[in-house]
């Protein structure tokens, strides 16, 4: 179905919102597949070997270069003593839920304009549940 054909049946806010519908679906769909994925903690155990050089876990975690994701599940953004977060994310006003945190793996910088992780973020769902599933643990 063409554009032309929409806008000529259609209200144009209508048309609009049947072209953008689909991809505005997708879009919200790839967090929260990738928290629904089931995960592997040991995997997620191998795979912070990348997050390691920044975030610490575990009873004596601290915060560094990153803050320290020990119970970062059910946290709200930024509000870690032991770290200077960006305004971006003190301002943010999010929870880190599992799908929170899906979104923010893919995508750092898109999920939290003006956070100061510089990262580039994980494509793979599956690394990400993995991920999730080892913090779980933490």
């Amino acid at each position: 179905m063409t554009s032309t054909f929409l806008f000529r049946w259609l209200s144009p806010l209508a048309a609009a919102a049947l072209l953008l519908a689909p991809v505005t679906v997708a879009q919200a769909a790839a967090p929260a597949a990738a928290a629904a994925l089931t995960g592997n903690a040991e995997a997620g155990k191998a795979a912070f070997r990348k997050c390691a050089s920044c975030h610490q876990v575990g009873p004596s975690a601290r915060g560094g270069f990153g803050p320290k994701l020990t119970g970062v599940i059910g946290r709200k953004a930024g509000a870690t003593t032991d770290y200077k977060y960006s305004a971006a994310m003190k301002n943010a006003n999010i929870v880190w839920t599992e799908q929170n945190l899906a979104g923010f793996l893919k995508a750092p910088s898109d999920f939290i304009p003006g956070n100061n992780m510089r990262f580039w973020g994980i494509g793979n769902a599956q690394q990400v549940a993995d991920l999730l599933a080892y913090l779980r643990t933490q």
